[in-house]
């Protein structure tokens, strides 16, 4: 079925089945989950972005988070052994419709400082001497408490104390942790016994964290499917079409793009095809979320294709939508007056 662009035309239409619910309707089974591949999760991600970074107006920092993620990739193969959820957690979590492994109440190891720097290592030699290497070497130099600090605010969602500047790489540590521990954890258990359908549905039935954006799938098993991404494991569940991923409503659903559909947008960054991302905006609760659809570009990836379409939110947010999830590789938030104390220490007395 061809969607049309304009929203007051698409909610008229949205009596006519989507493909996942002629499929739900005809018996077919659809996946609930989909875990990140420790092989590909990170690697298909650092492609993706030096795809899209050709002739984009952020093409220094696609490639510096593509090179983010090539260093994530080397980290995740080779990921020491940590603690994982016992049978008897796993089971209580379920029955309490709770992730076994929540973000924000998870015990991390330690070693995930040393995965972080595991990260931040390779990259710093990769970048030519500035600010951008001055930055990580900060992080590098960080002490354990400043660390877990920040790891303890990008898990809990808070922006206030959260030091803007170095976000992105203090995630990248904990991507490639709780990617980890998802996978490790389906491995011991078994995927179905170990994860579950969760509440609320809107958030990762892994880790409790936020999405990214939606994806709109294509294969066999789950063709015109909606999953949700989850920003910090990158596990993806389905979630499905015309429901917003805030409210949970069904009503006043409609989508916006930097491209009408037989209209040529100039500014459209040369990677993003018409129509592969999108954002699904919800009237009832005033909030939205971007999907991408790989039946437009099968090549598109959740955080790639989400920074690659910024200018996407500028134009939902000044319609008056606020963003549902987040981009760990890009975080926005409103400075505390003692902002300054929360900047990693500088033991070189300037920068």
């Amino acid at each position: 079925m061809t969607e049309p662009s304009h929203p007051a035309a698409f909610f008229a239409s949205t009596r006519v089945l989507e493909p996942e619910q002629i499929a739900m309707q005809a018996g077919q089974r659809v996946p609930f989950l989909r875990l990140p591949q420790r092989a590909t999760v990170f690697a298909d991600r650092g492609l993706r972005l030096r795809q899209l970074a050709a002739g984009h107006p952020m093409r220094d920092y696609l490639l510096f988070v593509a090179d983010i993620a090539q260093a994530q990739h080397e980290a995740l193969q080779h990921h020491p052994d940590v603690k994982l959820p016992d049978l008897a957690a796993i089971e209580a979590a379920s029955q309490a419709l709770r992730p076994p492994l929540p973000a924000d109440l998870w015990p991390r190891d330690p070693a995930w400082r040393a995965v972080l720097r595991q990260v931040l290592g390779p990259l710093r030699d990769r970048l030519p001497e500035g600010p951008a290497r001055e930055t990580v070497q900060r992080v590098l130099d960080a002490d354990s408490d400043w660390l877990e600090r920040q790891a303890g605010l990008i898990t809990q969602g808070i922006m206030f104390g959260l030091d803007l500047g170095t976000a992105p790489l203090v995630a990248a540590g904990l991507q490639v942790y709780f990617t980890h521990i998802a996978i490790a954890t389906a491995e011991q258990h078994g995927a179905l016994r170990a994860f579950g359908v969760t509440e609320p549905l809107t958030r990762c039935p892994c880790c409790g964290s936020a999405p990214t954006a939606g994806v709109i799938r294509i294969g066999a098993d789950d063709a015109g499917v909606r999953y949700l991404h989850c920003a910090l494991c990158s596990t993806q569940w389905h979630y499905v079409r015309i429901k917003c991923a805030h409210c949970e409503s069904t009503k006043g659903i409609h989508y916006e793009s930097l491209e009408p559909e037989g209209e040529a947008v100039p500014e459209r960054p040369v990677g993003l095809k018409p129509g592969a991302v999108r954002a699904e905006c919800c009237d009832e609760c005033g909030h939205y979320l971007k999907l991408v659809a790989m039946d437009r570009d099968p090549e598109v990836e959740p955080t790639a294709d989400d920074l690659a379409s910024l200018p996407l939110d500028l134009l939902v947010t000044e319609a008056g939508h606020e963003r549902i999830g987040h981009n760990l590789m890009l975080l926005f938030g409103d400075p505390e007056p003692e902002a300054a104390a929360n900047h990693p220490p500088d033991d070189g007395g300037g920068g």
